[in-house]
């Protein structure tokens, strides 16, 4: 035994008081009320340190709940306490979306069997056949079936009726390429069931479509841009990606077409991901198409993209228009990144990848940083859809081989061989309806 606390259990201050005090007397001779005082402040420390050990001994048994991430969001002051007492089950930490406070990348898929899309690619009538999975012939259903539950908030549902209220009497245009049309053609269909059949219209185009809404007077476009800027390959498709040409600084002629609208949407990133060089064309050149240089990727994107960010600067409202970029949709075109050494691209894949954090090829973060300061410079405010991070999980989520090329649907001899599995686009309805929850929440 420690000598202290066997000196301390001899001591003299653990005889009854009338003892103590006679002690006391005998031994110091001090007056009567100190020597009360100092019994009772001694035998108080006693009790509060038997107490302080009491509890420390116990408080193992309990799991407490760590703080809430974000005190001042917090919400769960407002549950009741008896629920977690005697329900036994502990308070969502989680706190309302705010844009600026949740990083809704950080997070994870959850599967749940009981949540339905909003529309199926049968319900709803805009869907391009490119995207129609089940339509041509997919079978499997889970990948219908993932809700992203981001760690620090809660993401609200997409409620078609809120979204329509919110877009009464404006426009909205999408502004990119085939994946900004695959998340055009998702808004549409999250909203168009419940707006009666007269009452809805679509009006497709090469360049512009627009499906209106006339109850509520509120259109809802698409603008086919894949570079924002122009290129000899913008209307009329090249299908080698050598021959295209980027005109890095210019954009008023496909950019007149997006004034006077509410609220722009911006995408662009596949396209420039034909090689590690693209062909790029600037005025100060002044032999036509023949005057090209050859630059970094990176180095045409930013050009890009500055041209992009200086006509939103000079020419947007901020006061009358909103502006949004979404972020790079990762192309899953290598089935190693995710360990299948054996499979080819993303050829039946039906689960998301488990890894916390995964970043594949198909994500290139040096294109990322490029929007990102590019943005970070600007005067307008943009707001960034983040939907990379939680993208790359989706190696489930493809067109895959239920898709068609060249205007025809692959044939099932087709749909047997891996090698042509679209890895790029998605199915509909599908991961784009997750892009467009988190565009709704930011709304």
């Amino acid at each position: 035994m420690n000598l202290y606390y066997f000196n301390f259990l001899s001591s003299p201050f653990l005889m009854n008081p009338s003892q103590t005090m006679n002690h006391l007397r005998k031994k110091l001779s001090l007056p009567v009320p100190i020597i009360i005082t100092t019994v009772c402040v001694l035998l108080f420390t006693i009790i509060l340190y038997a107490e302080r050990l009491s509890f420390v001994s116990s408080a193992s048994i309990f799991k407490f709940k760590t703080c809430p991430r974000k005190h001042t969001k917090s919400k769960s002051s407002d549950r009741k306490i008896e629920d977690v007492v005697l329900n036994g089950t502990w308070i969502d930490d989680r706190f309302d979306f705010d844009p600026e406070e949740c990083n809704v990348a950080n997070g994870k898929w959850i599967f749940n069997h009981s949540i339905k899309p909003l529309y199926s690619d049968r319900s709803c009538p805009y869907i391009d056949k490119q995207f129609s999975c089940v339509k041509n012939g997919r079978n499997d259903s889970h990948y219908l079936h993932w809700e992203w539950q981001p760690e620090d908030c809660t993401l609200p549902q997409f409620n078609p009726e809120i979204a329509l209220k919110k877009l009464q009497g404006k426009r909205l245009l999408f502004v990119g390429d085939s994946l900004q049309r695959n998340q055009w053609e998702s808004f549409v269909c999250l909203v168009q069931s419940i707006i009666p059949e007269k009452k809805k219209s679509m009006k497709r185009g090469r360049v512009h479509s627009v499906f209106k809404a006339k109850e509520y007077n509120a259109s809802i476009e698409f603008y086919w841009a894949p570079f924002l800027v122009e290129s000899n390959t913008d209307i009329n498709i090249i299908g080698d990606p050598k021959k295209r040409i980027i005109k890095v600084d210019e954009i008023n002629e496909r950019a007149k077409n997006w004034t006077g609208v509410d609220i722009l949407v911006f995408n662009s990133y596949v396209w420039w991901m034909s090689g590690l060089r693209v062909k790029a064309l600037w005025g100060s050149f002044s032999n036509g198409e023949e005057g090209y240089e050859e630059l970094d990727t990176s180095i045409a994107y930013n050009l890009g993209l500055r041209t992009w960010a200086n006509w939103v600067d000079s020419t947007i409202n901020p006061n009358k228009t909103r502006v949004f970029f979404t972020t790079m949709s990762p192309a899953h075109t290598k089935s190693a990144d995710w360990g299948n050494k054996n499979g080819t691209k993303c050829f039946n894949e039906t689960k998301p990848v488990k890894k916390k954090n995964h970043w594949g090829s198909g994500s290139n973060k040096g294109m990322m940083s490029v929007v990102a300061k590019v943005i970070k410079t600007m005067k307008v405010p943009v707001t960034v859809i983040n939907i990379t991070q939680i993208s790359e999980y989706r190696i489930d989520g493809h067109s895959s081989v239920y898709t068609e090329t060249g205007g025809k649907l692959l044939t099932e001899k087709e749909r047997r061989n891996p090698l042509n599995a679209d890895c790029i686009h998605w199915c509909l309805p599908g991961v784009p309806d997750t892009w467009n929850q988190i565009f709704f929440a930011m709304l």
